[in-house]
């Protein structure tokens, strides 16, 4: 498997559809974009996706479709990097690059359609509305052909997800996209800084420094960047690993407030009712019951 530069995916001759398969302790964790399309099925593992303005979880059975360079991460969760961690992430993508057909290819009248949706993917969307374990093995299946076969599996995928799926847009906005090399490293540094110490209180000073920012820098940095305040993209993370810790813990809702990061439980209980809809008691319930019945 060839390593992902940040920013750039490298490509040894141009191929339209390229497939990778990853076996490993823990997903690639570096904030990258890169100008191809991308289909992502997780196999295996959880963690947080972050996209742009968007934060939320991703686990096994969930399918993705990324547009040209929008920048991303699959951070897998905490005991994923444990020493002695016996989990294992597992995915199947494949990266779709249209610009090695040719602007010509693209001109015929019979994939207007198909271009027309390829040029509107702007973000990040979740795939519903499909049968999962079909699409996988039709995902699978590239990486046992090549040639011609290869291209028309490729195709073939591309109008389940035109013509049969159902694509929620994640991230909101699309003006997080072209980072800069250097401010995505600065990006990747900050939320990989957010994410492994939200459990504590972090000062805006310390996140800054970081960045090596001043206050007012960072704080329009990170506003450009993900649409959200610092404090509200911090209070994202915190609720999910909270929503975790409800569902799979039995600890009071006091200590899995002070856990996560939180100070104040009547602060946490607004806070989680805001982001989530319902409170931490009202999830918990939900939630519980989700997993008997799944």
């Amino acid at each position: 498997m060839k390593k992902v530069i940040p920013f750039k995916i490298p490509k040894s001759s141009k191929e339209f559809v390229r497939f990778q398969e990853d076996r490993q302790p823990y997903f690639y964790d570096k904030l990258h974009q890169h100008p191809e399309i991308q289909l992502s099925c997780i196999l295996k593992g959880e963690g947080k996706l972050i996209v742009g303005d968007y934060l939320g979880r991703f686990k096994p059975g969930d399918i993705f479709l990324l547009g040209r360079d929008v920048p991303h991460v699959f951070r897998s969760d905490k005991v994923y990097y444990e020493a002695d961690s016996k989990q294992e992430c597992h995915d199947l993508i494949v990266f779709f690059d249209t610009e090695a057909l040719g602007r010509a290819f693209w001109e015929a009248e019979e994939l207007q359609e198909v271009r027309s949706f390829l040029d509107k993917l702007k973000g990040c969307y979740q795939v519903q509305g499909i049968n999962e374990p079909s699409f996988r093995r039709q995902v699978e299946l590239l990486k046992e052909i090549s040639g011609l076969d290869k291209m028309l599996a490729g195709l073939a995928l591309l109008r389940v997800l035109l013509l049969e799926a159902k694509l929620e847009r994640l991230n909101l906005d699309d003006r997080v996209q072209d980072l800069s090399e250097r401010e995505g490293r600065r990006m990747d540094q900050v939320l990989h800084f957010l994410v492994e110490q939200s459990h504590r209180a972090i000062p805006l000073e310390e996140a800054a420094a970081v960045a090596n920012l001043s206050r007012e820098a960072f704080c329009r940095f990170f506003k450009e960047r993900t649409r959200k305040t610092f404090t509200a993209f911090l209070n994202e993370i915190r609720v999910g690993n909270a929503c975790q810790m409800l569902k799979k813990e039995d600890a009071t809702i006091a200590s899995v407030a002070f856990g996560v990061g939180f100070s104040n439980l009547s602060h946490f209980n607004r806070v989680f009712k805001n982001i989530m809809g319902c409170s931490p008691k009202v999830y918990r319930r939900s939630g519980r019951a989700e997993l008997q019945h799944g």
